[in-house]
């Protein structure tokens, strides 16, 4: 009985030992349990925050970049979105059958969707019974319009849904393209502007972007019925620019035109209004498309960010810089030819010179001679050097464009060559705006304008509008002012020896020519036998309102009448534009439009219609109404400019682009839709496609450019 006793005592010590190990177990597993529960960080992470990023999505709300325009309201950088559509196939994100959100009727779907995409019923359908989560439609549901999202959207289809995207366009391709700089998006996607205004005013144009949070389920899509938290964007601000269309488009196109007669390393065409410093218009060669850059190009504007030797330019404020004296003898008498200097000879453009001639004289004849004599009786190095800065040379102007040169004002009388070459715009360097604003002191009896580029900045939410304030200083008198002008009218207007070939019959133009050596910094030289050339002008005579700057460097010819015809042409063009007062009548065949709305409209009526107004009519396509134009809606137009109608018709045949520009060559094909290939610079002088050849999709269209003067030279050959 004994033996029985004992023998259980041992078989309940093995079920002690099992309810031993359990129980602790289950207290390691409660202890775990309560620490894991009241513990905020495991192993060093954050399990709320790594719970809440798993079920919690935040997504960034991009502001939309601001918009700039032209002194008009034309669009010249603008923030175009397109849409992708995608349809949610998967049931289960349906938990309110009153409100699906995902397709449930996949014929009215396939077949409502498909017409406004232009995509065929069976493709719907294949798409819309795919075995996915969510699917999109290829080609068809790309790059929509925002008008036809929201007709999508009216059709109010269960399950429907849009992808945005947004990217920088430039409607006008190189339309004043350095004073715009350009944008791209960055590897966050947020548009960034490089350059020009694009980049100087960036955080203006840019706004603050807003967010969206909401929950998500384990496929990454948002959770029906949940809350949503959103913070709205604040949208850029939008810009207009001084910049006037149809003065850009008169300016663009004479500097084109010049340079292909003369093939200058640069060249820059400004025009601005000598009353307010508004810049009206700036064209430059060479030049680019922001919409596609071109790698190894430099992308400096030459109006602010090219500092260079001007040349005789400069005599003018030598000059104006002796009136101020108070000492200035316009009749005294000098030896005109040739002058030594720091044992070195100076000569006139005429090394003979023209014997004793009086000082007035000097600066109607360019006489470097004399703006070093009249330098050496009335000023010092440094009282030369202070009324060039006086005037803004050597410091940046403040115009709203991003990396302005200062340009360089280094002489200090230690050297007398040095100083005395600056009279003539030698061994200084300064920007072509330097030059435009410190010509608005003769413009303006001695009231110094700095320019600018904006004409007010508009807010993007609250429609407020900042004018930047005019800046004027007096900086001379007005007699100098006065006088000043009156040489600058002798130096164009007056009959002599040389005569002026900047001289008009029926504009009283005034100014006067420069004539620069290039400085070459791997010879440490200046370059024989080229030369920079340019013209500061202003007009008309008695009271200027319009002050002019054009320069290029190296071109083929050293004479100044080859610079004198596009001036020319673009001053009359200006001058009948702005219905300014002219001494005798002019015709000119430009007049400016503003590109309406054609879409929809029949082609033969609008094709009439832009006939009459002057334009080349280039008509894409058999159909009978217009479905897209180039130039855009809004854009301003003058007369002889190509205007591009795509039709509704299918059937399509080649032009003939003999002599279309560039530009011109590549809208085209881009409407068309094609490949092609250019080779050469110019306009187009052969096409590997006959006119009137049906085109097919997959045709490679191929042209050959050559510019003006490469064709007299072949023809001379």
């Amino acid at each position: 009985m004994k033996q029985e006793s004992n023998q259980a005592i041992k078989n309940w010590h093995q079920p002690k030992i099992v309810l031993f190990i359990f129980l602790v177990f289950m207290l390691s597993l409660i202890v775990r349990l309560s620490y894991l529960s009241l513990s905020d960080t495991i192993y060093g992470n954050d399990l709320r925050a790594f719970a809440e990023n798993r079920a919690t999505v935040t997504r960034v709300l991009p502001a939309k970049r601001g918009t700039i325009y032209d002194a008009s309201g034309n669009p010249l950088a603008l923030n175009v979105t397109s849409y992708t559509l995608y349809a949610y196939l998967e049931p289960s994100r349906t938990t309110n059958p009153d409100r699906p959100n995902h397709v449930v009727d996949i014929e009215r779907t396939a077949s409502e969707l498909g017409e406004l995409i232009g995509a065929p019923y069976e493709y719907m359908l294949s798409r819309l019974t795919a075995d996915a989560y969510q699917v999109e439609f290829g080609p068809f549901g790309s790059r929509l319009t925002e008008l036809r999202m929201l007709s999508i959207k009216a059709l109010e289809l269960p399950g429907i849904g849009f992808i945005e995207s947004s990217k920088r366009f430039y409607p006008n391709g190189s339309f004043a393209s350095y004073v715009l700089g350009y944008a791209r998006a960055n590897d966050d996607g947020v548009i960034v502007g490089n350059l020009g205004i694009e980049s100087r005013y960036n955080n203006v144009l840019t706004g603050t972007n807003g967010s969206i949070t909401y929950q998500r389920d384990l496929t990454g899509f948002q959770i029906p019925e949940t809350p949503v938290f959103r913070t709205d964007a604040i949208n850029g601000s939008d810009i207009y620019l001084t910049l006037d269309a149809t003065i850009q488009r008169f300016l663009e196109s004479a500097v084109r035109d010049a340079v292909v007669a003369q093939r200058p390393e640069w060249m820059i065409m400004t025009v601005m209004d000598a009353k307010t410093g508004a810049i009206l218009g700036s064209a430059t060669s060479p030049t680019f498309d922001p919409n596609n850059l071109k790698p190894g190009m430099s992308y400096l504007s030459p109006l602010h960010a090219l500092a260079y030797e001007p040349g005789s330019v400069m005599k003018t404020f030598t000059y104006l810089c002796a009136l101020e004296t108070g000492r200035y003898d316009g009749s005294a008498l000098f030896r005109s030819g040739s002058m030594t200097v720091s044992g070195r000879t100076i000569n006139d453009w005429r090394p003979q010179g023209w014997g004793m001639i009086d000082y007035d004289i000097g600066y109607k004849w360019s006489s470097n001679v004399g703006s070093m004599q009249l330098a050496r009786q009335l000023l010092s190095p440094n009282e030369l050097r202070d009324c060039f800065s006086k005037f803004g040379f050597g410091k940046p102007t403040g115009i709203e464009l991003s990396t302005e040169s200062a340009g360089l004002l280094a002489f200090d009388g230690t050297i007398e060559i040095d100083w005395l070459a600056a009279t003539y715009g030698q061994g200084i360097s300064t920007t072509p705006v330097q030059l435009l604003q410190a010509l608005t002191v003769i413009a303006n009896d001695g009231y110094m304008i700095r320019p600018h580029l904006i004409s007010k900045i508009v807010d993007g939410e609250t429609g407020e509008e900042y004018r930047p304030t005019i800046s004027r200083e007096k900086v001379v008198s007005s007699e100098s002012a006065k006088k000043m002008r009156e040489l600058m009218d002798g130096a164009v207007n007056e009959p002599g020896f040389p005569p002026s070939v900047f001289h008009m019959e029926d504009i009283r133009l005034i100014g006067k020519t420069g004539t620069a050596q290039i400085w070459c910094t791997q010879t440490n030289r200046y370059l024989t036998g080229q030369y920079m050339l340019s013209f500061t002008g202003m007009f008309p005579a008695e009271d200027p309102e319009i002050i002019f700057y054009v320069a290029y460097s190296k071109p083929l010819s050293r004479f100044h009448r080859q610079l004198a015809v596009p001036t020319h042409e673009v001053i009359r063009n200006i001058a009948k534009y702005l219905n300014m007062q002219t001494e005798a009548p002019f015709e000119s065949s430009v007049n400016s439009y503003t590109m309406s709305n054609y879409i929809n409209q029949n082609v033969t009526d609008v094709r009439e219609t832009l006939r009459e107004m002057g334009m080349r009519v280039v008509v894409i396509g058999d159909g009978d109404k217009v479905i897209n134009q180039r130039p855009l809606i809004g854009t301003t137009v003058v007369t002889g400019d190509r205007i591009f109608l795509v039709t509704n018709g299918n059937n399509r045949t080649m032009e003939n682009v003999m002599g279309w520009t560039r530009a011109e060559f590549e809208t085209y094909v881009r409407l068309l839709g094609n490949q092609h290939r250019i080779n050469g610079f110019g306009s187009v002088v052969e096409q590997t496609i006959p006119p009137g050849t049906p085109i097919e999709k997959d045709m490679l269209i191929e042209v050959i450019l050559r510019s003006r003067f490469e064709e007299e030279e072949i023809k001379e050959e």
